[in-house]
């Protein structure tokens, strides 16, 4: 869990979050008004994140492939859901035939 900080107290409290972050493993979440605005992580995170970066594109590329091969194979007839073992199916209030 990140350790959160108004940024009017970050400001003033700068080199003790640095050392926080460095020394101490913590994420610090720097706030205005509630709200994330932006992180301090290590060095050694940001690599990590780099490196999952470029990892999850590829890895993305490949779900959104499979993904897409799966839905232009789905059935679009009544009886294809049973083909394929599904024995069920939502059906909204205004749906017909709820």
């Amino acid at each position: 869990m990140a350790y959160e900080i108004p940024v009017t107290q970050a400001r003033a409290e700068l080199a003790d979050l640095i050392n926080r972050v460095v020394y101490g493993g913590e994420r610090v979440v720097v706030t205005r008004h509630g709200k994330p605005l932006v992180a301090l992580v290590s060095a050694a995170d940001l690599e990590r994140l780099e490196g999952l970066d470029g990892e999850g594109t590829e890895a993305e590329e490949q779900v959104i492939s499979s993904v897409s091969s799966i839905r232009s194979a789905a059935p679009t007839a009544p009886g294809g859901r049973q083909r394929f073992g599904i024995a069920a199916e939502h059906r909204g209030q205004g749906d017909p035939g709820a």
